[in-house]
């Protein structure tokens, strides 16, 4: 399989890590050979509920006996989409009551751009340096990344940058502006909170100017970082808010979200301003609609900031800097990139699996599923703490 891997399927970096998967369950992950991963990525924060999560299966199983895909998105009425969009409604703020399904995070987001240019009448956009939302071209555009953006230019016009948490860049979002789209939580760049009230005092500014604010919860939200949305954190509600990765459940989907007026304008001039086919797939809106009633009927989401604090409590080490983000989304951040990379290498040949970040070398991602135990935080964490007294001794011998 290896080799049929490699001859057949395309890469994406020189060096995969190629691990041989058999199955998953829970925080575990199996290769062909037997051997355990527990499991601190969760499919880069997608397997919100962990592996094979018996409830999310089972709504799978039930709407492919019923119907799989039957017309492209928006013309038939669908239980499992009305549901979805119902739900998610039902918990956001009253004025981010019109859902979008998409199919990934990227295609959100070229919705959400795409709709704040419609909506606004304008075409400049400000993104983040080193924001990261996507990889499809409109999405790359406003990434503020120069080492992954460079060799696909021209990407689309009319975007500048801004430096997150930088106040004074905020006086740049002008009448001229159509959206400013951020990160609720900066990814890539390391698991960055927005700091003294940042993102509240963009929402002002764009208010003043008439422009759009649109956050992306494509890692910080589901339940990630202690509420539903990372924003609910921050004293701010957008006007656009783009979902992906942990609402699937594992399963591939995206979202964008804002109040009926500025949605509905997607409907005319032209018609079909955002189109897709298979964006709510009923198989992928059944195991979604599961993963969100488990979360909201359940406890887990208030536990994430237990299991941080226990998080945070075992992994003190001298090799350690400083660890960022909140929840179940942090980065434990060393001193160098080839440190970072020697850690998370021997931890996955210990059966622990971590990852790194986009564009921050120095930091190793923790995303365990939401439902991850205590047990295994502890056995988790243990294996990472070994690891960084091996390579402490390496250094003094």
């Amino acid at each position: 399989m290896k080799d049929d891997f490699f001859k057949y399927q395309a890469q994406t970096s020189p060096h995969p890590l190629a691990l041989e998967i058999s199955s998953a369950n829970g925080s575990y992950v199996y290769d062909i050979n037997g051997k355990e991963y527990l499991d601190f990525i969760a499919g880069v924060s997608a397997n919100t509920l962990g592996h094979k999560h018996p409830k999310i299966s089972q709504a799978i199983k039930d709407q492919v006996d019923k119907y799989t895909h039957v017309m492209v998105y928006g013309e038939f009425i669908q239980q499992p989409q009305v549901s979805l969009t119902k739900l998610l409604a039902e918990n956001l703020p009253k004025s981010l009551e019109t859902v979008y399904l998409t199919n990934s995070g990227t295609e959100a987001t070229e919705g959400a751009i795409k709709l704040a240019k419609r909506f606004t009448g304008r075409s400049e956009i400000i993104a983040a340096k080193n924001g990261y939302h996507g990889n499809t071209q409109g999405a790359m555009s406003v990434c503020g990344a120069e080492q992954q953006n460079s060799a696909f230019r021209p990407l689309i016009p009319g975007i500048k940058f801004i430096t997150f948490n930088n106040l004074v860049d905020i006086d740049k979002i002008t009448n001229t502006t159509a959206a400013v789209i951020l990160e609720t939580i900066q990814g890539g760049a390391g698991f960055i909170e927005p700091q003294s009230n940042y993102l509240k005092k963009i929402k002002d500014q764009c208010d003043k100017v008439g422009a759009l604010l649109i956050l992306d919860e494509i890692q910080s939200g589901i339940g990630r970082t202690g509420k539903l949305f990372g924003f609910e954190n921050y004293n701010v509600i957008p006007h656009i808010i783009v979902a992906g990765k942990g609402l699937g459940g594992g399963m591939p989907i995206g979202a964008f979200i804002s109040s009926h007026k500025i949605m509905s304008c997607l409907k005319q001039q032209p018609k079909l301003g955002h189109i897709t086919t298979f964006g709510g797939h009923p198989v992928i809106a059944a195991a979604a609609n599961a993963t969100l009633t488990e979360l909201l009927n359940s406890n887990l989401i208030e536990q994430t900031l237990q299991k941080e604090f226990l998080i945070r409590k075992l992994l003190v080490h001298p090799l350690i800097t400083e660890i960022r983000g909140k929840g179940l989304m942090l980065a434990v951040f060393v001193e160098t990139d080839e440190l970072a990379s020697k850690i998370i290498l021997k931890c996955i040949d210990k059966g622990l699996l971590l990852f790194w970040l986009l564009f921050e070398g120095k930091a190793i991602r923790i995303t365990p599923p939401l439902t991850i135990s205590e047990n295994d935080i502890f056995k988790g964490c243990t294996i990472i703490i070994d690891v960084l007294n091996e390579v402490l001794s390496e250094y003094i011998n």
